[in-house]
Order: C-alpha cells, then sequence, then structure tokens
C-alpha cells in the first residue's frame, strides 16, 4: 500500500525526476542525479520570458532583413537609387508629390515613393537599415573589446595603471557625445580626405566607426573596473596566485568568466544607443550622404516634406521605434536571466 504522503509527493515530482531530485530510469530505479550549467539555468530562464523570446526574435528579423536587403530588392524589383519619377512622371502632381494616396503606396510601391526625385521607400528603408546596422555593430564590438580589456586591467593590476586609467577614462566622459560626434566627425573626414574633394562613402562610414568608438567605451570600462576591484579579493583568484597562476591567466580563467553578464547586458543596451546616435549623425547632415541610404537621412528628408507628406516619415519611424524598444526589452530580458533576484 503507498501512504497519501508518498502519492502526494509522486504527484508532484517533476518529469522524470522522484522527490530527491534524481533522474528516473526505465524500470523505475533512482539514477544519476542531473545537474544543469548556469549557461543552461540562464536559457530555461530565457525561454520562459515570453516578452524576451517575442523581442528576441522582432530583432532577429530586423538583423536578417538588413543582411538580406540586395537578394529582397532583387525579388521586389526595385533598387533604392533610380528615380523612378523621371521615368513615369504620373507618379507626381504639380507640387512634385505623389499623386496616389498615402505618400503613392500601390502594388509597386509597398511603401510609397519619395517626393520630388521618386525612389522608392521600401528599399530605401532596408538598405538605410543595413548602413546603420552594419556601422552600429561594428561599433559595439570595437567598444565591448576595448572596454573589457581596459577596465579589466585597471580592476586586477591597480596602482598607477588604475589611477591612470582612471584619469582619461574621467576626461573622456566630461565631453558632450552628441555635440563632440558632430564636431569631431569633420575632422576625422579631413584626416582621409583633403578639404574640397568629395568624400567617398567608406570613409564617412569609417569616421562615424571611429569617432563612437573613441567616445563609446568608457562606460564599460568603468563598470568592469569595479567588478573586477571586488572580484580580485576572493579566494578563488588568491587561490589561483598561490598556485603560480600567470596574470594573464587569472584574468582570462577566472576573472572574465565572472563579467560574462555584464558585458552582455551593457552589449544589448549599447547597440541601440549606436543606432540612433548614427542616425542622428546622418540627420544632421554630419554621417552618411546621399546617394547611400541610411536610416538618418531617411528622417532629413522626412522633415522636409511632412507637412505635405507625412506618410514618408511613417514607416522608418516605426521601424527605429520598434527596433529600439525591442532591443531594450531584450537587454531587460537578458539581465533576468542571468540574474533571476534582480527585478525590472
Amino acid at each position: 500500500m503507498t501512504s497519501p504522503s508518498q502519492t502526494a509527493a509522486t504527484k508532484s515530482d517533476p518529469p522524470g525526476l522522484d522527490s530527491k531530485g534524481l533522474k528516473k530510469t526505465k524500470d523505475g530505479k533512482d539514477g544519476e542525479l542531473v545537474g544543469r550549467s548556469p549557461g543552461q539555468l540562464m536559457w530555461r530562464r530565457f525561454k520562459r520570458d515570453r516578452t524576451g523570446v517575442i523581442c528576441a526574435v522582432i530583432v532577429l528579423a530586423f538583423f536578417v532583413v538588413a543582411a538580406l536587403a540586395p537578394v529582397i530588392a532583387s525579388v521586389y524589383g526595385k533598387n533604392p537609387y533610380t528615380f523612378y519619377g523621371n521615368e513615369d512622371p504620373s507618379l507626381f502632381d504639380e507640387f512634385g508629390y505623389p499623386m496616389g494616396a498615402n505618400g503613392g503606396i500601390s502594388g509597386d510601391f509597398w511603401f510609397g515613393i519619395e517626393p520630388a526625385l521618386g525612389r522608392d521607400l521600401f528599399t530605401s528603408l532596408i538598405y538605410g537599415m543595413r548602413t546603420s546596422l552594419g556601422i552600429s555593430v561594428a561599433v559595439t564590438i570595437l567598444v565591448v573589446i576595448t572596454g573589457t580589456l581596459l577596465g579589466v586591467t585597471a580592476g586586477y593590476v591597480g596602482g598607477r595603471t588604475d589611477y591612470w586609467l582612471g584619469r582619461v577614462i574621467d576626461f573622456l566622459l566630461a565631453f558632450p557625445s552628441q555635440l563632440t560626434f558632430v564636431a569631431f566627425m569633420p575632422v576625422v573626414v579631413a584626416f582621409f580626405i583633403p578639404p574640397g574633394d568629395e568624400t567617398p562613402t567608406y570613409v564617412r562610414v569609417v569616421a562615424l566607426i571611429l569617432v563612437q568608438w573613441a567616445l563609446g567605451w568608457m562606460g564599460l570600462a568603468r563598470l568592469l573596473r569595479g567588478q573586477v576591484l571586488s572580484l580580485r579579493e576572493r579566494e578563488f583568484v588568491e587561490a589561483a596566485k598561490i598556485t603560480g597562476a600567470s596574470p594573464w591567466r587569472i584574468i582570462r580563467k577566472e576573472l572574465l568568466p565572472n563579467v560574462v553578464t555584464p558585458i552582455l547586458v551593457q552589449a544589448t543596451y549599447m547597440l541601440p544607443l549606436f543606432v540612433t546616435a548614427e542616425a542622428g549623425l546622418s540627420f544632421l547632415g554630419v554621417g552618411i550622404m546621399e546617394p547611400t541610404p541610411d536610416w538618418g537621412r531617411l528622417f532629413h528628408t522626412a522633415g522636409m516634406v511632412y507637412e505635405n507628406d507625412p506618410t514618408f516619415l511613417l514607416f522608418p519611424g516605426a521601424a527605429m521605434v520598434i527596433f529600439v524598444l525591442c532591443f531594450n526589452l531584450l537587454g531587460d530580458s537578458v539581465r533576468d536571466a542571468f540574474d533571476p533576484k534582480s527585478g525590472r
């Protein structure tokens, strides 16, 4: 006979586990203990967060569309460089605005056309996303690498190294980022191209990456410095020192695995910030210039025509809001998955 307490315990057991947390075999006997790594536990917590999963899918869709922009444009049959208004003047009214409703949206032009020039807005948007996301991903990777190396080095080595790196970080943090971006972009471009010559797009891309990288790594470095200052006094670091481990091995094997969480979380917060910063520079006329499609250039054009064609702002604006919102929510979900005790 089975006692009521045993029956209740059996009903509450997870599938495949008994009341002692042991894995059950086919014959019902106790098997080996089931253990999960921190990464597996994080993944299980993340999958239970519906908001995080949905946002991850949306963010991934943005990157896939941006990466496949040439393929999508080829299937669609349009490109962001052709002036379709010159090929078909009936697309515009006498003032140069689209004849069709809602900015010229039709079966031929899914998102409408650009006033005066007649460029296709759909392909301009996906190519603009490709430009902005590509630059922002490159900046984020450089910032994470630089901030991690300098922050961990300053926190572990200490002494004069920590002091001087701290002063450099304080000095760079004193610059207002947006104003500094605007002021330094022409200066950086002038290093590559003589005044008066036309600036190639790749030079502007390199300049955008360099300026944002130079002024974007300090926050992560300061955060990791504080983390490492507390970690270097822990018992496992002292044990590694006693065994004769080199500083590089201690940093690589003992410290870096314990700061992966803040690195990943900060990266998910930084990338949308760099996207909006890049778009802002192009909007102000110091980033990507015509005829290269860019998210910021679309906002710049929309700002000039919104009174007569408000629909032109709808799709670029909605895409930017959705991307930034989903990436920020994804960052919250990643943080909660790594550290379940943190509350939103």
